[in-house]
Parts: structure tokens; C-alpha cells; sequence
């Protein structure tokens, strides 16, 4: 059934390069926080070595993510097979958060194709690899990728998402800070 990996395969890395989708968990220390969990898509996802995956944080409703990493930098990304034979995948570890306009952002956003709305690069240093059989989860057919956020990014231009941002993003459901707070 599931096994604990020191790094990631190769095998591994081109079975995530299949995935059209992940998703992202952290939670606040306070007990009482809010955890979360993200679905994420449109080829945001990079293996940058055996035990250091990225992906593109884009403009969204909320700054979850962001707050919590900051906070206390916990994160797990799941990936679970849709098609083909069960499995899931969970990359363990920590994360950093390099915020649009920052020289790190600029230094990770070169492994990623742009993508409209584009506001932070989330690094993270896998400390736990680990699968498991997947047999619950669903197929699925993948029809493609939404265009709605890339859409609404584009036509908000730089000048308003900045601004959304800024209303929108400075905090997290439970008062962390969030984008644009440190």
C-alpha cells in the first residue's frame, strides 16, 4: 500500500507531470483557526529538485495560504490520480512565500510560463514524501482548464489587481497577515 520516500523519482516527478490538478493545505497555529485546503490547476506546479517543489500563487478571493505560511510555514500538496490507476501523492513540508515585486519571485516565476495575476511563488522544502493507494478516489475526464481566472486577472489589468489585492488580501480569515503584510 503506501510508502515513504527520501526524495522524489523520477518516476515520481513524470507521474505528477501528468496531474492536471493539486491541492494545498495549511492551518494556522491557533486552534481555533481556519484550515485550509485549495484546489490548484493550470500548470502552476514544478519539481525544482528530489526534495524542493514551486508553484504560482495566483490573485484569488483569499490569502489563506500566504498567512499561514507566514505564520508558521506548514504545508502539505496532494496530488491523487483522476485517471488512470489509483494513487495519491503528499509532499510534506515547508514553505516560503516570494511576494510579486520581489527578487525571489522574479528568480522562481523564470520555471513557470506567465499566467495572469500572478502574486506570489510558493517554495516549498519537502521534508515527508509519502503515497498512498488511492483506490477511493474517482475517474474523472479532464475537459481542460478554466480560462475564468486568467480572464477576470486580464481584464482587471496590473493598477486594479494590485488594488484587489491590497482589499482583498491583506489578511486571512482569522486576522493573520496576509499578502502584501510583511
Amino acid at each position: 500500500m503506501g510508502k515513504v520516500y527520501s526524495e522524489l523519482s523520477q518516476g515520481l516527478i513524470r507521474w505528477i507531470d501528468r496531474q492536471q490538478m493539486f491541492f494545498v493545505a495549511t492551518a494556522p497555529l491557533a486552534a481555533e483557526g481556519h484550515i485550509n485546503c485549495s484546489p490548484k490547476g493550470m500548470d502552476s506546479f514544478r519539481v525544482l529538485g528530489p526534495q524542493e517543489v514551486a508553484y504560482l500563487d495566483l490573485t484569488g478571493s483569499g490569502s489563506e495560504t500566504i498567512a499561514h505560511l507566514q505564520e508558521n510555514g506548514r504545508i502539505v500538496v496532494m496530488f491523487c490520480a483522476f485517471q488512470g490507476a489509483p494513487q495519491i501523492l503528499r509532499l510534506y513540508g515547508t514553505g516560503h512565500v516570494y511576494e510579486l515585486g520581489t527578487t525571489e519571485f522574479q528568480q522562481y516565476t523564470q520555471h513557470f510560463k506567465r499566467l495572469p495575476g500572478a502574486r506570489a511563488v510558493i517554495r516549498v522544502r519537502l521534508s515527508r514524501i509519502s503515497d498512498s493507494c488511492g483506490y477511493g478516489v474517482p475517474l474523472y475526464d479532464f475537459q481542460g482548464q478554466r480560462e475564468t481566472l486568467s480572464k477576470w486577472a486580464q481584464k482587471k489589468g496590473e493598477t486594479r489587481l494590485a488594488t484587489y489585492r491590497q482589499q482583498k488580501n491583506r489578511t486571512s480569515l482569522d486576522g493573520l497577515p496576509g499578502f502584501g503584510a510583511s
